[in-house]
C-alpha cells in the first residue's frame, strides 16, 4: 500500500520517498524509509495522521536514532520524526520546565544548569531526545525519568487528538514503560529542586567526566545494548564472564572500554550487529543462565 498523491502533494515539503536512514542513526547503518515525514507542528502532525487513517500505513517514530538499529532493507510505511519545532524548552514554574519531545537530553540538562534547577544533571549523559527518554524511562548513576517527570503531551494516533498523561498514570519499569505504541509524545514537563548553579555544574561535570572514564566516545554506537540483569550483575560483566568480550561479526566490534557498547567499526551493516548481538546473547545465555533483554531498539525488515 502506498500513500496518495493528494497527500503527498499537500505534504510536499516535509515528506520523502525512499529516505535513507542510516543518517539517522548513532550506528550510520540502515536502509531506507518506504516514507519519511518531518512535520513543522503539532497541527500538521495531526492533519497528516488524519488524512493516513484512509491509507492505514504503519506508523514508526523515530527519535535521536541514538538506541536505534535499523535493519539494512530499511522501514515500511511513514517513519515520523519530528522536527526543531518540537524542541522548544520553557519554564513554566520556579522549577518546572516543558520540553519538546525532540530536544536532545543534554540541552534539557543545560536549560535547568542555566535556570538554578538541580537534579536533572543526568540528563547530561543520556544521549538521544527527551521523548525518547521517556518511553525507555533513561538513566543512569541512580537517577532516571520516572523520578523528575511530572506529565506528558501526546497525540493518539488513533483519534488524532492531543491529550495530557499525568506521570501518576504511566507505569515505569526498568528501562520502559506501558505507554501505548499509539502515542506520538509530543512535550514533556520535568521537575528539579531549586539549587545554586555551582553546584548543579559541579555535579554535571562530575557525572560527564565519570562517563567519560568508563564509556566509549567518537565511535558508531547506539549506546549500552543490553539491560542491566540486576544490581548485583551488570551486563557488561556477564558478557566478559561469559568470555565473548572480543566476538565480532564482520565489521561489528564490542567496545574494549565498555563490553556491553557494540560497534560499527566502518563497514558493518545491520546485519552484522544483529547477529553479533544474538551470539553473544546466546553465549551469555549457555554460560551464566542469564537471559539477556536487549535496550536498544532493532526496526525495520
Amino acid at each position: 500500500m502506498s500513500l496518495d498523491l493528494d497527500i503527498i502533494k499537500k505534504f510536499n515539503n516535509n515528506i520523502s520517498n525512499n529516505t535513507n536512514l542510516s543518517n539517522y542513526s548513532w550506528f550510520n547503518l540502515g536502509g531506507p524509509a518506504e516514507y519519511f515525514f518531518k512535520p513543522e507542528n503539532k497541527k500538521q502532525l495531526i492533519e497528516f495522521l488524519k488524512e493516513n487513517k484512509k491509507n492505514k500505513l504503519k506508523v514508526t517514530i523515530l527519535g535521536a536514532g541514538s538506541n536505534t538499529l535499523i535493519r539494512d532493507k530499511g522501514v515500511k510505511g511513514v517513519v515520523i520524526k519530528l522536527g526543531s519545532n518540537f524542541s522548544e524548552i520553557r519554564l513554566i514554574d520556579k522549577n518546572i520546565i516543558e520540553v519538546g519531545a525532540a530536544t536532545l537530553d543534554r540541552k534539557v540538562s543545560n536549560f535547568a544548569l542555566k535556570n538554578g534547577i538541580g537534579n536533572l544533571e543526568f540528563l547530561s549523559c543520556i544521549p538521544g531526545s527527551i521523548g525518547g527518554a521517556v518511553i525507555m524511562n533513561s538513566g543512569c548513576y541512580h537517577n532516571d525519568i520516572s523520578k523528575v517527570l511530572v506529565s506528558i503531551k501526546v497525540i493518539d494516533t488513533y483519534d488524532c487528538k492531543e491529550k495530557e498523561i499525568k506521570r501518576e498514570k504511566i507505569n515505569f519499569i526498568y528501562r520502559g514503560c506501558n505507554l501505548s505504541d499509539k502515542f506520538i509524545i509530543t512535550s514533556v514537563k520535568l521537575k528539579g529542586k531549586i539549587c545554586s548553579r555551582e553546584i548543579i555544574e559541579k555535579k554535571q561535570i562530575e557525572l560527564i567526566n565519570k562517563k567519560k572514564l568508563t564509556q566509549p566516545s567518537q565511535v558508531k554506537t547506539c549506546g549500552s545494548t543490553f539491560k542491566n540483569f540486576s544490581n548485583t550483575k551488570k551486563a557488561w560483566q556477564l558478557i566478559k564472564e561469559a568470555g565473548c568480550h572480543e566476538y565480532s561479526e564482520g565489521d561489528a566490534i564490542i567496545s574494549k572500554k565498555h563490553c556491553n557498547f557494540f560497534v560499527n567499526n566502518g563497514k558493518a551493516n545491520s546485519a552484522d550487529i544483529e547477529k553479533l548481538i544474538y551470539k553473544v546473547k546466546q553465549a551469555v545465555s549457555d554460560k551464566t543462565g542469564v537471559n539477556l533483554e536487549l535496550e536498544i531498539n532493532i526496526i525495520g525488515e
